[in-house]
């Protein structure tokens, strides 16, 4: 996603700072100061920057999106925290291995073009023990689910009918729970725990 678009969709989702802020002080809740944070495809930065402004910790935030870089350096600039934003691929990531304590990848799984390399690459650079939480649209949510979903965002009229369409469409690229299953297990992780919600599911995995 790149220039208008992504600058479109930056205006939308920052109109859900409440869930950004209430996900950031979750995670930050499981995780001791200091530690070292990756997220995967973070759009315009809300959830790292959020969650820099709730612990002490060193955040990192990879996109293949140039544009959305440019975004979140600028809404990390703006919110006077040191979040590291990159440019680069969830199948080959520029980290040197054993470099998280955790990784977040969340409403963008679905988008990678070698989901299978992205688990991989998520094992590589996790550290012994690290662990990681994906969270993302269920392939098999209903078009009514999505619908209730929609109408929790507070958006007009014009948005709410576009964002709808938008996650109908995304459902289409999305996964099950047994294609996650069987991509876990064609890598070290092995197994996740994964549970499910109105149209996606959280998805936790842990390096041994």
């Amino acid at each position: 996603m790149e220039g208008r678009m992504a600058k479109w969709y930056a205006a939308n989702t920052g109109k859900a700072m409440d869930e950004f802020k209430a996900l950031a002080r979750r995670i930050a809740s499981e995780l001791p100061s200091g530690s070292s944070i990756l997220e995967m495809a973070p759009g315009s930065g809300y959830f790292a920057i959020e969650l820099a402004n709730v612990g002490s910790y060193r955040v990192t935030g990879l996109d293949i999106s140039k544009t959305f870089v440019e975004i979140a350096n600028s809404h990390a600039k703006e919110a006077k925290v040191g979040v590291d934003f990159r440019l680069g691929n969830a199948s080959q990531m520029p980290f040197e291995a054993e470099s998280f304590h955790f990784i977040l990848c969340r409403a963008a799984f679905k988008n990678f073009a070698d989901p299978v390399g992205a688990m991989r690459e998520m094992y590589r650079v996790l550290k012994p023990g690290g662990r990681g939480r994906i969270i993302d649209l269920r392939k098999d949510a209903s078009g009514k689910a999505i619908s209730q979903h929609v109408s929790t965002l507070g958006l007009n009229a014009i948005n709410t009918v576009f964002t709808k369409f938008a996650l109908k469409s995304l459902r289409n690229r999305a996964y099950t729970a047994k294609q996650f299953r069987e991509f876990f297990s064609r890598t070290n992780f092995h197994t996740a725990q994964i549970q499910e919600d109105l149209i996606g599911f959280e998805i936790r995995f842990e390096r041994n």
